[in-house]
């Protein structure tokens, strides 16, 4: 072998199997050998070191429990807290612990009416310390956990779509995992709907607004613009604005969310379905071969083809060609079980 194929090893040694179409009749057998092999006899792994690190909150789907806790802990410690300084507090007031309690809301969602509004040093700072931890709860984990929520609900959206055909529910799920954001989006909106026509049918019965007005005091809450001239003002009305603020600014936040997602992932199918299309040129061929051989393998192809679409980018490849070098540790170009366990032992030698 060329002392350039020893420096540099070809991007084919990263897709073995596509390298060597020659060879496609023991690819079956050789997968069963890989799959089927005990690797841990040979080269035993603590199970810290096999597991992927994971994101803090990727797979964080807080149960209802969970969220009922967290939410009633913050609703308690703020109301409680307000209560307690309802006498530094001016404006329309109805219930004592009704009132801290809207007021802690009305603060978690940054909707912020000006109807009640600290009057003291003291209900200044403790708001300013509500607003922060309440954005935080709303934030970390009642929006994951409606996220979850709506996850959980496509089942069903997808099955009633499909009521009068025969679909399976690998089909189901197939379906769920293409259109997966577009149905979180329908159903968000769904919701959004309903929460806007149940508030302003409340405001226009209950607090007697007239109908511009309530749906007007509904667009201002829902999206926490919170002018102020139209708000809850009675008791009843402040019971259910508890509820239904929570509830509707989360729900939009997320309808926001998913637009954004829709959005990106229309943009990338449009990336890849475009770089698909595109002719290949003779810059994109020099560009393509990574080990200047004046080839081009279907290794070095698909590479070039997922870095135009975005997947992968030139750093990502550097580093998995370094990690390649790395566990090369006699420098042939490809990788054998004698290499991975002399890069494995050569730590501890040191």
């Amino acid at each position: 072998m060329a002392n350039s194929d020893v420096k540099q090893p070809r991007a084919s040694a990263l897709l073995d199997p596509l390298s060597q179409p020659t060879k496609t009749k023991n690819v079956e057998g050789r997968f069963r050998h890989c799959k089927s092999a005990p690797t841990d006899l040979f080269f035993p792994q603590k199970k810290s070191e096999m597991e992927q690190p994971k994101s803090l909150l990727a797979n964080f789907h807080p149960s209802f429990l969970q969220v009922s806790l967290a939410l009633l802990v913050y609703l308690g410690v703020g109301t409680l807290c307000f209560a307690l300084f309802r006498h530094h507090i001016k404006g329309t007031k109805t219930n004592a612990t009704l009132d801290a309690m809207y007021l802690c809301i009305v603060t978690m969602t940054t909707v912020g009416y000006g109807d009640l509004v600290p009057n003291s040093v003291p209900t200044k700072l403790l708001a300013s310390a509500s607003v922060f931890a309440g954005m935080a709860l709303v934030g970390l984990v009642l929006s994951k956990a409606a996220d979850y929520l709506v996850e959980k609900q496509e089942m069903v959206l997808v099955k009633a779509l499909h009521f009068h055909e025969q679909v399976g529910r690998m089909e189901v799920r197939e379906e769920i995992k293409t259109n997966k954001v577009r149905y979180k989006l329908v159903m968000i909106v769904g919701l959004l709907l309903l929460l806007m026509i149940v508030g302003t049918i409340f405001l226009s019965i209950v607090e007697n607004f007239d109908f511009v007005d309530a749906f007007y005091c509904v667009c201002c809450t829902i999206t926490t613009l919170g002018y102020g001239d139209k708000s809850f003002s009675t008791v009843a009305g402040r019971i259910f604005a508890i509820f239904w603020i929570l509830t509707s600014t989360i729900c939009v936040a997320q309808f926001f969310l998913y637009l954004a997602e829709l959005n990106t992932e229309h943009r990338q199918h449009s990336l890849v379905n475009w770089v698909l299309k595109r002719r290949m040129t003779h810059i994109d061929l020099e560009a393509a071969d990574l080990d200047g051989d004046g080839n081009v393998s279907a290794p070095e192809f698909i590479i070039y083809k997922l870095k135009e679409m975005g997947k992968i980018s030139q750093e990502d490849i550097a580093l998995i060609l370094r990690e390649f070098r790395d566990l090369d540790v006699d420098q042939t170009g490809t990788l054998s079980a004698s290499d991975l366990k002399l890069s494995q032992s050569s730590p501890a030698e040191n």
